[in-house]
């Protein structure tokens, strides 16, 4: 814990010198090291940055005079965003830094993602904004453990408020890169979608037997943020196989619910390669948020408040059939082996006999159709049971004790 870490401070340094340079100081008390790198385009630092926009703007392939002659603030800003992107990847690869934070507006945060992105998980990322939490940022362009802070007060100038901000991120980073426990980089991990265990039982039984087959499982919360996380690393091939089980944010994404993941879900693993058993739980309901009124086109079906943030409501039998031909296609587009378990008795706690999504003949058509889309090359097995059963778990193991013997998942990375 004694060892000195080093963190990279990112950011304009001809608009926020001053902020920049009080978040180095501050973590420099704190015993850190730190280098800095300017991602300004007009103008210049007070003090000459350890990277400045002209390496920058190079390791974009470009120069600051191509940046100032596009007379695009966006364009310049997209240059400076792939040199930066590119550095810290280099830098990290090279060892010369332990974490990065970065200071912004909307141009800043815009680079400052791509930054974060271009880190491994495990490797602090810190993005103070203007516009943290804001719906402004799509859920595919953060990083799977990017951190970020609203900068309340921070749009120009240094002052008590916004110092009181910066104080704390600059502690936030520091400490975060001293105290973290990065991944096993032998070990093979399973990526797994799922819900609460009130709702979904599958990870209860799945985890521990694939602990047991020398695995560490990571379960992702299908909530739109959960399933931006698991495609973020699934684009850098992290996992050994993907359990895309429940596929509610798909739905969500079809019938415009916030509650997304961005547009590419359940796209990353495919394309990597990367095996994936697929299966269709929540794939009857629609969530939004609890706190805002009910949109109209779903007040006159089942619903269920899960809690004061989250809630769903049915989804309609042809709608269901849509989605299942929605994910078939995604599932299609896979470089990978592809095998769909379909329980014909229900795909969550919530649709059972008594319980508010009960329909059993959405219920059939939504199976119907799943029967008819998931074809060659998608391998399709069919169990009369819910998926809360442990029937339902037994054959995707089963799946995966295949897979591992015909080395389609490897046991080591």
């Amino acid at each position: 814990m004694s060892e000195q870490r080093t963190i990279l401070v990112i950011g304009t340094y001809d608009t926020k010198d001053a902020e920049l340079n009080y978040v180095a100081d501050r973590i420099r008390r704190l015993g850190g090291n730190v280098l800095t790198m300017d991602v300004s385009v007009l103008g210049d630092p007070s003090v000459p940055t350890n990277i400045s926009k002209h390496e920058v703007a190079a390791a974009a392939g470009k120069t600051i005079e191509d940046a100032v002659s596009a007379e695009d603030e966006n364009l310049a800003m997209q240059i400076m965003a792939a040199g930066a992107s590119a550095l810290c990847a280099k830098l990290h690869a090279e060892g010369s830094i332990d974490g990065m934070i970065a200071l912004g507006g909307t141009m800043g945060t815009d680079l400052a993602l791509d930054c974060a992105r271009a880190l491994p998980i495990g490797v602090p990322k810190y993005v103070v904004s203007t516009i943290a939490f804001s719906p402004l940022i799509a859920p595919d362009r953060l990083s799977a453990d990017i951190q970020m802070i609203l900068w309340a007060g921070g749009l120009y100038g240094l002052n008590d408020i916004c110092k009181a901000t910066l104080s704390q991120a600059a502690g936030a980073v520091y400490g975060a890169a001293l105290a973290v426990e990065p991944p096993d980089p032998d070990r093979p991990v399973i990526g797994m979608v799922s819900f609460g265990s009130s709702a979904l039982q599958y990870m209860i039984h799945l985890r521990q037997p694939l602990i047991d087959r020398g695995f560490s499982v990571a379960v992702f919360h299908g909530t739109g943020m959960g399933g931006m996380a698991l495609e973020s690393l699934a684009e850098q091939g992290y996992f050994a196989a993907v359990l895309e089980l429940a596929v509610a944010e798909i739905g969500n994404l079809m019938v415009g619910s916030v509650v997304n993941a961005g547009a590419n879900r359940m796209l990353a693993a495919g394309k990597s390669g990367t095996p994936i058993i697929a299966a269709p739980a929540f794939g009857d309901m629609i969530d939004f948020a609890t706190w805002q009124p009910v949109p109209e086109r779903f007040r006159d079906r089942p619903y269920h408040a899960h809690n004061r943030l989250l809630a769903s409501a049915s989804l309609t039998a042809e709608e269901r059939r849509e989605l299942a031909r929605e994910v078939a296609s995604r599932l299609r587009q896979s470089k990978g082996p592809v095998h769909f378990v379909l329980p014909t008795q229900g795909i969550h706690a919530w649709d059972v006999e008594g319980m508010p999504a009960h329909d059993p003949v959405a219920l059939a058509e939504m199976v119907d159709e799943y029967r008819n889309v998931m074809v060659d090359p998608i391998e399709l097995t069919v169990l009369d049971c819910h998926i809360n059963d442990l029937e339902f778990s037994q054959q995707v193991l089963s799946v995966i004790d295949r897979w591992i013997a015909d080395g389609t998942i490897k046991t080591t990375r």
